[in-house]
């Protein structure tokens, strides 16, 4: 019992196949349970037919193996079909990859040659406006011109055009018309400044003739607003100079025509207007300007200036074309006019050339010093005796001293002739027309003609009366210097006029001229209007 019970302890936990040990179990059992273990291991024996079921079963489960590896046999061949176009597929994606990788690469190319020239075209019109002093403000401005030739290559320009300008002796853009010309001609609207006879007139007439066609019987193209008949009268000169060799029909709206006109059966491609002219034909005889494509506003600081802010904004509510481009041109650009012009226009590019609000380099400037009213006149006729380089214009604040000027110059021989309100429309025309043509020497103006007036070699300005503005001094001065010939400038100051020298002292230094340091130390006056009641224009001595 006690080995029994050491041999269990021994082998507790170890598995003995009874079956196939059977005889050596039997050989070391001792004791009276052996024949247990034989008829055990004889019970355990399997049975012939219990073999032959294990034998059908592992043939079975052999033949089902031997299918399944068939099957997977026969799935390989199959497969090694389809790879094999699965290759030629892939191997003509991969074709067709590198094709479109080639073409990407040629567009990259390409994007980039385009980026080069474009990075070229804008460094070309940097280099451009540097050189003729243009400044912009804006997005996508067109590139300046380097000549008029460039009209015909980018813009298409008709040869007739070109030929015109040739004819009337321009050679070479000036500095506005090389930058707003291009600007106008790609649609944008824009509001220049740039000194006086500086071509402004023809870098908005141009892109006009252009763009419209002529002999148009749809109604008004183009719609150019001046604040003078003078200016209006001269601008439409102009513009049927450059329109010649085409049938464009350029009107002016006469006194005559506003109150009478037929607009209906009219044919007119371009109309030159003042502004309450313009107005009245719209509100009191139906005139259409529902088509107009361009509307210009010359001296643009001037009409604001006179109280025409309602007026102008009748006339550009009745030019309704939602298409329409509106421009402003002027020598003078206050803020608060380019605040203004800015609420009536889209998207605008501003273009200054030299510096804003200042007078041509051109023009010598000097400033006299008379003392009092009777000083200025014997000043005048001394400066007349010393040296009189016809023709000249003389300024002075009002009609009433223009006419007394005349009487005084009337008994002297220079040839004098006056222009004011007071003179109907062909008076004044006359007036005009005998200065240019060299038959009046002295022409005596209020500011009716300091705005835009063009008058070929006017060799010097006078002012006679102190301008009211730093605005006023720059037109005025403005009348000489035209065209790229020098002129000069002359303004007497008073006692009185002593505290307003600081409103032009600023001109005076931007245009290059050197003046007393005492002016410079003046202070600068709130009040920018300069008006002073004057004694009469007379030489007679006082009466005791």
């Amino acid at each position: 019992m006690e080995k029994a019970k050491l041999s269990s302890a021994l082998f507790a936990g170890t598995h003995f196949n009874r079956k196939r040990f059977a005889n050596d179990f039997a050989r070391f059992r001792q004791g009276p349970s052996a024949p247990d273990v034989d008829s055990a291991a004889a019970s355990s024996a399997p049975s012939p037919e219990k073999k032959r079921k294990r034998k059908s079963k592992a043939k079975a489960k052999k033949n089902k193996k031997k299918r399944a590896e068939e099957a997977a046999s026969a799935s390989d061949v199959v497969e090694g079909f389809s790879v094999f176009k699965g290759l030629a597929a892939k191997k003509e994606e991969e074709e067709e990859s590198e094709k479109k990788a080639e073409r990407g690469k040629s567009e990259d190319s390409e994007v980039e040659r385009r980026r080069k020239e474009v990075e070229r075209e804008i460094e070309r019109a940097a280099i451009l406006r540097k050189r003729f002093d243009i400044h912009i403000s804006g997005q996508n401005v067109s590139a300046p011109l380097e000549n008029f030739e460039e009209l015909v290559s980018r813009y298409d320009c008709d040869s007739y055009l070109v030929g015109n300008l040739s004819k009337l002796g321009f050679q070479e853009p000036t500095p506005i018309q090389r930058q707003a010309i291009p600007i106008l001609l790609s649609g944008r609207e824009c509001f220049a400044c740039a000194p006086t006879g500086s071509g402004k007139t023809l870098a908005f007439l141009f892109p006009i003739l252009m763009k419209i066609k002529p002999g148009s019987k749809e109604g008004v193209k183009a719609v150019i607003l001046c604040p003078t008949r003078e200016l209006a009268l001269q601008t439409a000169r102009e513009c049927k100079k450059l329109a010649m060799g085409r049938k464009f029909y350029i009107k002016v709206m006469t006194k005559d025509m506003s109150k009478s006109g037929n607009f209906k059966d009219m044919h007119c491609d371009i109309l030159v207007s003042t502004p309450l002219r313009l107005d009245h034909a719209v509100q009191k005889r139906d005139l259409d300007l529902s088509r107009v494509e361009y509307l210009v506003l010359d001296e643009s600081d001037k009409l604001f200036e006179l109280g025409f802010v309602e007026v102008i904004d009748s006339v550009v509510k009745a030019c309704s074309n939602p298409s329409i481009i509106r421009s402003l041109f002027s020598a003078t650009l206050p803020d608060s006019i380019e605040a203004l012009a800015r609420t009536i226009m889209h998207d605008a590019v501003r273009v200054i050339v030299g510096r804003k609000n200042s007078a041509s380099s051109l023009i010598k400037q000097k400033l006299i010093f008379a003392g009092t009213e009777k000083g200025k006149l014997l000043a005048l006729r001394q400066s007349f005796a010393e040296s009189l380089n016809p023709p000249v214009l003389i300024f002075v604040q009002s009609k009433e001293r223009a006419k007394e000027l005349y009487k005084e110059l009337a008994f002297d021989d220079v040839r004098a002739d006056v222009i004011h309100a007071d003179l109907d429309d062909q008076q004044r025309q006359d007036a005009v027309d005998n200065l240019r043509a060299g038959k009046t020497w002295v022409l005596i103006a209020t500011e009716v003609i300091a705005r835009g007036m063009d008058f070929k070699g006017v060799n010097c300005v006078i002012n006679y009366d102190f301008p009211e503005s730093a605005s006023a001094y720059i037109h005025r001065i403005g009348r000489s210097g035209r065209a790229g010939r020098s002129g000069e400038a002359i303004t007497f100051f008073t006692e009185e006029d002593k505290p307003f020298l600081r409103n032009i002292a600023n001109v005076l230094i931007s245009s290059g001229c050197e003046i007393p340091s005492w002016i410079k130390a003046l202070p600068k006056l709130k009040r920018r209007k300069h008006r002073v009641n004057r004694d009469p224009i007379s030489t007679l001595p006082d009466e005791d």
